[in-house]
């Protein structure tokens, strides 16, 4: 499944309308980078310029321009000419033509025309939305459109307003298409089939980079990339949050973290399991899974529409800090521990984050002091988690150096919390069902 260009086209009229009559936006796409000698990393267009464009290919910039109240806006498109040795070398190019006939610009024009053309686009509008702040370079060269639209006052000038366009962009993004979701389903399916895979293949004395492998195959085999790096920490390495050297043996008796999942047609899926090398659990490990677990089920429950957005935190926290007494590690009163944060030895990160074309994605987690409550549409991770250092003294040494974090991906939906990324098991009995067979 892909998105149509109709999608795209849907999105650039809502732009327009959120912008208002005689303005400007202008966003550009990420730059190629920049590996070692001769060699870039593979390319990946800018989350927000291909959410408006469809367009993949680097070296892009689109414009959107409102006229007078009424008036159809207009989509330029400026991008790399045809060009016969250099698509030989790297592959085809849309070209002008294809900007047109394929992505359905308006106008469209070579990318190195983009600073001669873009005055004249600039002249005599209200307001200029622009992307403040993303890269300096492309910053600097809209100072300089500035100043030369301001030199030609009599034909208008530069616009009064600049605003940020992100603000825009980001609101946009945050509550995802019927479109959007089931390319976020197909996303968690495979990442789903990837961990199932993970927890039949590990074995004693495997390396976490080759059970990094048993992921990627199903990520590969389905065409698609790691949605970010992932983490294979097997016994004290699941207690450092972002691992990801994934070079060691993994132990007989030892659990596993691995936060790892794949992007599909540029949506992310973000899941956690954590599991036991050997396939059975023992007994301290047993216990704190289950409180993570029961942290996690409650914190999705509570991820409905009216709660505000830190409220599944706070379910899991107290969740996890009455465990945690339970078990002895920490000792006191939870209302007054959680007050305290004394779980923050434990549990040092948030429950989740905004998911969407970026594993973090865009969408203020506020509105200005105050929380934003969940809305239909929006999609976020819950993931708790309990790490006891190795090297913690104030513990017992049997909890030490065990790392535990549970994710699963959550949309918000009008009849309660749906788990996207239902497909992998996660309870005790199922992990070690699964691992048996």
């Amino acid at each position: 499944m892909k998105l149509s260009q109709a999608d795209f086209k849907q999105r650039r009229d809502l732009l327009a309308q959120h912008i208002g009559s005689n303005s400007i936006a202008i966003i550009a796409t990420r730059a190629e980078m920049y590996r070692n000698r001769d060699a870039d990393y593979k390319y990946r267009a800018d989350s927000s310029f291909y959410y408006l464009t469809g367009f993949a290919e680097p070296e892009a910039v689109a414009v959107i321009e409102t006229f007078a109240e009424g008036e159809e806006y207009s989509y330029s498109l400026f991008c790399r000419e045809r060009n016969r040795e250099m698509e030989i070398w790297n592959g085809y190019r849309a070209g002008i033509d294809g900007a047109i006939e394929i992505y359905d610009a308006d106008e469209a024009y070579a990318i190195d025309l983009l600073d001669e053309e873009i005055i004249d686009k600039l002249l005599n509008k209200k307001r200029f939305y622009y992307r403040i702040g993303q890269n300096a370079e492309f910053d600097a060269r809209v100072s300089q459109w500035i100043q030369k639209a301001d030199a030609q006052q009599r034909r208008g000038g530069a616009p009064a307003e600049m605003i940020q366009l992100d603000r825009i962009i980001d609101e946009m993004r945050l509550k995802k298409s019927a479109q959007e979701i089931e390319l976020m389903q197909i996303a968690s399916n495979i990442s789903a089939e990837a961990h199932t895979r993970a927890m039949q293949s590990v074995k004693p004395e495997m390396m976490e980079y080759a059970l990094e492998a048993e992921l990627n195959y199903i990520f590969g085999k389905n065409g698609c990339v790691p949605a970010y790096n992932s983490i294979v920490g097997g016994g004290e390495n699941a207690c450092i949050l972002h691992y990801v050297e994934n070079n060691k043996p993994l132990k007989d008796g030892d659990l596993v973290l691995i936060d790892a999942a794949c992007e599909y047609e540029f949506y992310a899926s973000d899941i956690t399991r954590t599991f036991p090398v050997n396939g059975k659990f023992s007994p301290e490990q047993k216990a704190l899974y289950n409180i993570v677990l029961d942290a996690q089920l409650a914190a999705i429950d509570a991820t409905r529409i009216g709660n505000h957005y830190k409220y599944p935190h706070e379910v899991a926290v107290k969740i996890l800090t009455q465990g945690l007494v339970d078990l002895g590690l920490l000792s006191g009163n939870v209302d007054e521990l959680v007050e305290s944060e004394a779980f923050r030895q434990f549990f040092m990160h948030g429950t989740g984050h905004w998911l969407g074309m970026d594993v973090h994605d865009v969408g203020a987690y506020k509105h200005g002091e105050d929380w934003r409550a969940y809305e239909a549409g929006m999609v976020v991770t819950v993931e708790p988690g309990l790490y006891v250092a190795p090297d913690d003294e104030t513990v017992d040494a049997k909890w030490r150096g065990i790392g535990i974090r549970i994710e699963d991906d959550v949309l918000v939906t009008e009849n309660g919390p749906l788990v996207l990324t239902k497909n992998v098991v996660k309870t005790v009995e199922e992990i070690e069902q699964l691992m048996a067979n």
